[in-house]
C-alpha cells in the first residue's frame, strides 16, 4: 500500500510541478521574458518545497563579480536569454528502518527517487541494514544510506529536507510526529503508522489523552475513531510550526491504522483548524452519536471571522433512549481522503498488477474507501442497532433502500464489512427500524431498556413499503 501510494505522489508531484513552471511561463511571457521550457529527470515529481529550483545559466559561472551582475543587467535586456529550471528527485527517510526492507523495497520499485535515508538507534539494526544494501547492488548501493541515529534528533537537525517521511514504530508515533511534520518539505509526504489499538479504541482512555491529547469512546466505529484521533494530533503538532496536514489515504488494516498526509506551510490556513475537529457525543444506552465542532465561520461586514462552535448539539439525555452521553474528542472530522489520490492509486495498481502480491487485498481496500462517504465522519453497524430493539436485522439491501428512498445518502465502510455511512439524522433511522419492527414483532422488553423507550414512539416516517428486494433506486447504488 504504501508504494503504491508513493508512486502515486510522484506522478502527483510531477503534474503540479509541470502545472506551476507553465504558470511561471506565462506570467513571464506576458512580461517578455522568454523562459525554456522546465527539464524533469525521468519520472521524478514535484514537491512545492524545492523552493531552490536551480537555474542554470549558459555562461561560465567562475566570472568575476562584476561580469556576473553585468551578464545579469543584459538578462533584463535581452528576453532571449535561455533559462533551465531543473527539478531534483524526492528524497525518503525511514526514520525506523530496522534491517533497512521497507527501504531497499522503496529504492528498488519507485521509479523516479532519488536517496532514501534509513535511520535506526540500534547498532546491529543498521549493521545488517547496510549488509543488505550491498546484497541488494549496485541500485540499492547507489540510493539508500544508512545512519545510525535518533530519529528525532535527525529529523529536527533537517527540516524541511525531505519529501516522503515513513514512521512506522512498534506502538505509539506520538513521541516522534513533532520533528517529523519538521522535516517534511512543503507539499510533502508524511507516511503514519499506530499499531496501539488497544489505547487509540478506548481500552485506555486516559492513556490516550497522554499520548495523543483526545478521549476515545467506545463504538462500534472504534478503528475509525483511531484514525481520525491520530490525524487529529498530526495536525495539532504540524500547526504549533505553522504548518497544517491535508489527508490522502487513512487506512484501517489487520492490527494497525496508517495514514498518508501532505504537510503545507502557511500561517492563515491554520485557522481553519478548529472547523475540521469536533467532540463526539456517544448515546451510553443506544448506537446514536453525534458530533459537536469546536469552531465556525461568521460573515460579518462582507468580511470572514472565526468564532467558537455553538453547542450542545444534544440534550442532557439521549432524545431517543432518554439515556446519558459519553463524551470523547476532539477528532478529525473532516474527510480523511482524497478521492482524486484515491482513483489514481487504485487505477495504478490496476496497471501493475504483475507487481503487487497483495493486488487482491489492496484493490479490495482502496476500492472499498473510493465508494464511501468522505464527508460523513464514523459510522454505526445495521447488527448493533438491531441488537438495540431485540429484533432480527433488515438486510442491507433492504435498510439501505429504506434510507436512500427516503432522500439521504448511504455508504459501507472499509473499517468494517457491516458499518454503514450516512447522513440521515438518528430520527430517520430509528423510524426504519420501527417500521421493521411492525412488520416483525419482538417479545416484549423490560421497560427501562433502550430498545423500549426507542420503539414506543410512533414513527414519523411511513418507510414499510420501501422493504422490497426490487427497488429501482437501489440499482444506482
Amino acid at each position: 500500500m504504501s508504494i503504491a501510494v508513493l508512486r502515486t505522489f510522484v506522478a502527483k508531484r510531477k503534474e503540479e510541478y509541470e502545472e506551476l513552471m507553465n504558470k511561471r511561463n506565462n506570467k513571464s511571457n506576458k512580461k517578455g521574458n522568454q523562459v525554456e521550457t522546465p527539464v524533469v529527470n525521468g519520472d521524478t515529481a514535484l514537491t512545492s518545497q524545492h523552493d531552490e529550483i536551480g537555474v542554470v545559466h549558459e555562461k561560465e559561472t567562475n566570472q568575476p563579480t562584476n561580469e556576473i551582475e553585468d551578464l545579469s543587467k543584459e538578462e533584463t535586456k535581452t528576453p532571449s536569454r535561455k533559462v533551465t529550471r531543473e527539478l531534483k528527485p524526492p528524497i525518503v527517510l525511514e526514520a525506523l528502518a530496522a534491517s533497512g526492507l521497507r527501504s531497499l523495497r522503496y529504492a528498488r520499485e519507485v521509479d523516479g527517487l532519488g536517496k532514501v535515508v534509513a535511520l535506526d538507534n540500534d547498532k546491529a539494526s543498521i549493521e545488517a541494514c547496510k549488509r543488505n544494501i550491498k546484497f541488494n547492488g549496485a541500485s540499492a548501493i547507489s540510493k539508500v544510506e544508512a545512519h545510525l541515529a535518533d530519529a528525532r534528533v535527525y529529523m529536527l537537525t533537517h527540516p524541511k529536507e525531505f519529501d516522503v517521511v515513513d514512521l512506522d514504530p512498534y506502538g505509539s508515533p506520538s513521541v516522534f510526529l513533532d520533528s517529523a511534520v519538521q522535516a517534511v518539505a512543503d507539499g510533502g509526504l508524511l507516511m503514519c503508522t499506530a499499531t496501539d489499538l488497544a489505547v487509540l479504541c478506548g481500552t485506555n482512555g486516559e492513556v490516550c489523552y497522554s499520548k495523543y491529547g483526545s478521549y476515545p469512546v467506545k463504538g462500534k466505529y472504534c478503528h475509525e475513531m483511531a484514525l481520525r484521533i491520530l490525524l487529529a494530533c498530526i495536525e495539532s503538532h504540524a500547526n504549533r510550526y505553522k504548518r497544517y496536514i491535508v489527508p490522502v489515504l487513512s487506512v484501517y488494516m489487520d492490527f494497525y491504522v496508517r495514514v498518508f498526509v501532505r504537510v503545507f506551510t502557511s500561517a492563515s490556513e491554520i485557522k481553519n483548524t478548529p472547523l475540521k475537529l469536533s467532540y463526539v457525543y456517544q448515546c451510553a444506552g443506544c448506537d446514536s452519536f453525534h458530533l459537536q465542532s469546536l469552531g465556525r465561520t461568521v460573515t460579518k461586514n462582507n468580511s470572514l471571522k472565526h468564532a467558537p462552535g455553538i453547542g450542545p448539539v444534544v440534550p442532557q439525555e439521549c432524545s431517543d433512549c432518554g439515556k446519558k452521553f459519553n463524551v470523547g474528542g476532539p477528532i478529525w472530522s473532516a474527510p480523511i481522503h482524497d478521492q482524486d489520490w484515491v482513483l489514481s492509486t487504485l487505477t495504478d495498481v490496476r496497471q501493475m498488477k504483475d507487481r503487487y502480491p497483495a493486488y487482491n487485498k489492496i484493490t479490495s481496500v482502496l476500492t472499498t474507501v473510493s465508494e464511501e462517504l468522505h464527508e460523513i465522519p464514523l459510522f454505526f453497524s445495521l447488527h448493533n442497532i438491531s441488537g438495540t430493539v431485540k429484533c432480527t436485522s433488515p438486510s442491507a439491501v433492504m435498510f439501505r433502500s429504506a434510507v436512500i428512498n427516503a432522500g439521504y445518502q448511504i455508504s459501507s465502510s472499509h473499517c468494517n464489512p457491516l458499518g454503514l455511512k450516512s447522513d440521515a439524522p438518528w430520527d430517520v433511522i430509528w423510524d426504519i427500524m420501527r417500521c421493521w419492527v411492525k412488520n416483525h414483532p419482538i417479545k416484549e422488553q423490560p421497560r427501562d431498556s433502550p430498545g423500549t423507550a426507542i420503539l414506543s414512539k410512533s414513527p414519523q416516517l411511513e418507510v414499510c413499503y420501501l422493504f422490497r428486494l426490487q427497488c429501482p433506486l437501489y440499482a444506482c447504488m
